[in-house]
This record gives structure tokens, C-alpha cells and sequence, in this order.
């Protein structure tokens, strides 16, 4: 399908009660393609109103789902997992077109953030609980689990497929209904998984998605509404704080998967050409708009020149340019202020002392690009070791000894993931334990899986996403005395 022909056959309305349905106010805003900054189309603006609508249907809807079967539930998200599957194509061109990244990167996002459809189709037969005599003999224990209640799934742009299934997946399959507010830059992605629900014959009201320019309009009076159960969120720490705090006077259930700042370490046992390998993935891959990015790259100063240069040549040879042209491996940035942030966090480096051993620029329009950078002999202050670049650029910082490079990775308010390579097996082991992070990937450049538990300490969040540990994030637990 053409990205025309693919664009006019969008739901562009909002999701309501499994259909399409206009916004109570008419207004519409644009999408555009960040390739060109022109605008791909409209969509409806959601309003408090929608918002009430929504959790109005979720909250009928509620119980019957709840009380629906394990087995239709899995046997809906395992429908729904093979309808994206089939329509793979179009999602991942749709991708491509609203976020920018290269096709080979969305069709590896379609099969990523389907796997959480799949996996949790498993999961939702698996729901146990426990029933055991109490000790002192005078009764029994029963334990079982029960879905939490409505959820209100609050999704970023930079994923707009997985960070959705993600959800939505374990969500359902715990028998919880579901309102997903998408990103204002990438709404297009999650409305047609809202038909593809529907296909899959989810009841109406069990899910809905309400794209919004002001996103605190939408979600400010469903996180005051007593019928909202949960909230979940994937973005910056400090949307994620705000969401805490307007949650904690209804003590309102909540997962934040928030910032990072990933930490590399290259250490002077490692295989070389494997550690820039994984560099390549762990820093380039969705065009460094990712919180799992590698954000410092620590390099052994005994190997520091040799993986540098080698890191350098790969990075020069990435091709630049729209996503949807076959061969691009780097497409834009989202928008023109991330594009701004990141030649900000470059500029301060460069000021500072930082050296440009590739890129360092951001060309001339159309569309928010941003070379491919290298910089090392980063100086301790520049502004990037502590933020989240969220673009094409490898920061290189030498080190001597392990301790060192252990000190300086965990020296961050952010504790994501952290990835470091070595041929030792007891130093593999050693820095696992220290790095203080929710996860770390030994001798490997990208770790997400849909079968693991993804989420991080400190200001990086709580809570878990994918592996048996997802599910539970939408169960509550329910203790019943028997005589």
C-alpha cells in the first residue's frame, strides 16, 4: 500500500466504545512527518469530556470483561497478535511515516511489540493464587488474584507501537478495560491497533484511545475520578513525577517507566569488533531515541583509541535520510525541539573541550535530522553525562581500572540499564551485582524481550513491563479466611 493510500485509510477520530467518534469539541489537530515537517494529516483533538466518555464506557464495561474467561481473553490477544502480523507492513510504513525511524527499524518494532500480545495471550491463562491450611490449624488460606480496575495508559512517541502493546497486552489479559492517551506526535500507530482490536473481536468499551494536544486535560480529571484504577506511563521523569504526585491523594495504583542515562562499559578484556557491535545497536538503534540508549560510552584506556576509531568508521557509514527510502539506517528526529536539545547537549560538550571525531551538526531542512556524532575526551561537566541525549550521539569517556568505571556509570539519578563487555566470567558476574540498575545486558548491545521484566530504580521508575513479572502490575491480591 502507498503511504497515500495508507494515510486515507486511517481512523483519524477517537476511539470510543470499538469505533471511531468525533471529539465533543470538533477540534482537530495535525501529524506531521518529521522527514519533512509537513503534515501527514488530522486527527481528533480529545477533550475532558472524551475522557470522561471513555472511562464511562470502561468502567460498564469492566466487569463483564473482568469475568470473561482466561482462555477468550488470551484467545483475543492472540488474534489481535495475528492481525498485526498481517498487517505488518502497513504498520511498520505507518511508523516510519509519524516517527520518522527507518523501515528496517519499524518492522523490527512490528514484531517487538506484537511479541507482548503473544506473550501475555500466554500469560492470561496462567493466573494463580494459593490455598493452603493455616498454620495455627484453624482455618484455610485462600489467595487469589483479581484484575485492578481500569487503567489509563499514557504512551510516548518514540515506540508508539510496543510502548502501547506493552500495556494494553497484560492489561487485558488480566481482565483490567483500558484508555490509552498516545503521543501527540504519534496518535496514528495506536488508533488502527484500536481497529485491529476490534477485528479481534475485543467488546466494545474494553478499550479506548483518545489522542490530545493537551494531554493534563484529558488525564487530569480521569486520575480524579474514583472509577480509574491504575496509571501507566512511559516518558520523562518529569511528566513521570507529576503523574505520582497527582496520583497520591487517591493513592492511586501506578508503574513509571521514565528516563535514563545508560551507561557502556567497554572494559581491556573485551572482544573489540563484538563491544562496537553492540555499541552500534545500544546507542543507534531507533535513531538514539530510546531510553535503554547508551548515553555514555566508558571505553578502557588501554583499548580507547582502538574501539573509538573503529566505532567512528561505522557511524560515518550511516546512511541519512527519510525512513520510508529503502537503505536509510538514521532517519529524523521527532521534532524540531529534540532536534534542538540534542545540538544544545553537543554544543555545551564541544564548548566545554569535547573533540568531534564524526558529525557534530545538524543539516539544513527539510526535516529535523541530526548527523551521526562521535565525541571523546568529554570533560566531567558537559551536560550530556548527566542528560538524556535522545538522538545519534556517542559520548566516549575514558577509564583505568574497573572500580572507576563502576563509580562513574552509577554516578546518575537515572538506573535504567547499563551494558558493559568483557571476556571474564567473574567480572561479568561482579559488575552485574554492582551497577545499580533494573537491568544490565552482559556482552550484548539490546536487551528488551518480551518475555523479561523491563523497568528501572531510582529516578528511572518503578514497576515492571513483559515477563511473568508484567501481569502482575494489573492484579491486585485478594486474601479470603475459610473455617
Amino acid at each position: 500500500m502507498s503511504a497515500q493510500d495508507l494515510i486515507s485509510s486511517l481512523p483519524t477520530d477517537l476511539w470510543l466504545g470499538g469505533a471511531q467518534t468525533p471529539s465533543a469539541s470538533g477540534a482537530r489537530f495535525s501529524v506531521l512527518n518529521p522527514a519533512t515537517g509537513e503534515e501527514l494529516t488530522t486527527v481528533a483533538d480529545a477533550t475532558a469530556a472524551d475522557g470522561i466518555t471513555a472511562l464511562d464506557l470502561a468502567a460498564a464495561a469492566q466487569g463483564e470483561w473482568a469475568a470473561t474467561p482466561a482462555r477468550e481473553r488470551a484467545e483475543i490477544l492472540r488474534r489481535a497478535f495475528d492481525l498485526l502480523q498481517a498487517r505488518a507492513a502497513d504498520f511498520a510504513l505507518l511508523m516510519t511515516l509519524e516517527m520518522g525511524k527507518s523501515l528496517a527499524e519499524s518492522r523490527g518494532e512490528v514484531n517487538y511489540g506484537g511479541e507482548f500480545l503473544r506473550w501475555f495471550s500466554e500469560e492470561a491463562v496462567r493466573i494463580g493464587g494459593r490455598f493452603t491450611p493455616a498454620p495455627a490449624g484453624n482455618g484455610r488460606i485462600l489467595v487469589t488474584k483479581m484484575p485492578v480496575g481500569p487503567v489509563l495508559a499514557i504512551t510516548p512517541w518514540n515506540f508508539p507501537l510496543a510502548m502501547g502493546t506493552r500495556k494494553i497486552g497484560p492489561a487485558l489479559a488480566a481482565g483490567c478495560t483500558v484508555i490509552v492517551k498516545p503521543a501527540e506526535d504519534t496518535p496514528l500507530t495506536m488508533l488502527l491497533l484500536g481497529q485491529v482490536f476490534a477485528d479481534a473481536g475485543l467488546p466494545s468499551g474494553v478499550l479506548s484511545i483518545l489522542p490530545a494536544s493537551d494531554a493534563a486535560a484529558v488525564t487530569g480529571p480521569l486520575m480524579d475520578d474514583p472509577r480509574l484504577r491504575k496509571v501507566t506511563f512511559t516518558g520523562s521523569t518529569g511528566v513521570g513525577k507529576l503523574l505520582v504526585r497527582n496520583a497520591a491523594d487517591r493513592l492511586l495504583r501506578t508503574s513509571m517507566e521514565l528516563g535514563g542515562n545508560a551507561p557502556f562499559i567497554v572494559f581491556d578484556d573485551a572482544n573489540i569488533d563484538a563491544a562496537v557491535d553492540g555499541a552500534m545497536l545500544a546507542k543507534m538503534r531507533n535513531g538514539g531515541e530510546a531510553c535503554t540508549a547508551a548515553n555514555r560510552l566508558y571505553v578502557a584506556n588501554s583499548v580507547r583509541e582502538e574501539f573509538t576509531a573503529k566505532l567512528t568508521a561505522r557511524i560515518e557509514a550511516l546512511v541519512v535520510g527519510p525512513g520510508d527510502r529503502e537503505g536509510t539506517d538514521i532517519g529524523p528526529l521527532i521534532n524540531d525541539k529534540q532536534r534542538g536539545t540534542v545540538t544544545a547537549l553537543v554544543d555545551d560538550a564541544v564548548a566545554k573541550g569535547a573533540r568531534v571525531r564524526t558529525g557534530g551538526t545538524a543539516p539544513d531542512g527539510p526535516g529535523f535530522f541530526y548527523t551521526p556524532t562521535v565525541l571523546d575526551s568529554i570533560p566531567a561537566d558537559a551536560n550530556l553525562l548527566q542528560d538524556e541525549i535522545f538522538g545519534p550521539v556517542a559520548a566516549i569517556i575514558g577509564f583505568d581500572t574497573e572500580d572507576e568505571a563502576v563509580t562513574a556509570a552509577n554516578d546518575t539519578r537515572y538506573g535504567l540499564v547499563a551494558y558493559f563487555y568483557t571476556e571474564n566470567l567473574d567480572r561479568a558476574l561482579r559488575v552485574s551485582e554492582a551497577l545499580d540498575t533494573g537491568m544490565v545486558g552482559v556482552n550484548r548491545g539490546a536487551i528488551s524481550d518480551a518475555a523479561a521484566p523491563f523497568g528501572g530504580v531510582k529516578e528511572s521508575g518503578f514497576g515492571r513491563e513483559g515477563g511473568s513479572e508484567g501481569i502482575e502490575e494489573y492484579l491486585e491480591t485478594k486474601y479470603i479466611a475459610l473455617q
